[in-house]
């Protein structure tokens, strides 16, 4: 392997782990900007009830990570790209078990 092409590697592997949303993150984002406790406001219910509930609007994941790409916006969080997708995989992880496709 040429030095080149090893320090083009080690360039871009950090890229690829970051790649891989990690639900423990998420988890922590969601406590973070107390996502839950603001959801929990609008349903007047325990914690995941919003989410559990059976007119919930996310059935599939495309339509979860919408719903948390919407959030961001309309809260003006600022959340980057890669923290929305930490909470999609934390949330269906916690709650929707929703296939990956």
């Amino acid at each position: 392997m040429n030095a080149r092409f090893a320090a083009c590697l080690a360039l871009f592997l950090p890229l690829a782990a970051a790649a891989t949303p990690d639900p423990a993150q998420g988890g922590r984002l969601v406590e973070t900007h107390k996502c839950e406790a603001c959801h929990q406001d609008k349903v007047y219910g325990p914690t995941g009830t919003i989410y559990t509930r059976k007119d919930r609007r996310v059935q599939t994941l495309p339509k979860l990570k919408s719903q948390v790409a919407l959030c961001n916006a309309q809260l003006n969080i600022g959340l980057f790209p890669e923290d929305e997708e930490h909470i999609v995989a934390f949330l269906n992880a916690r709650w929707y078990k929703l296939p990956a496709k």
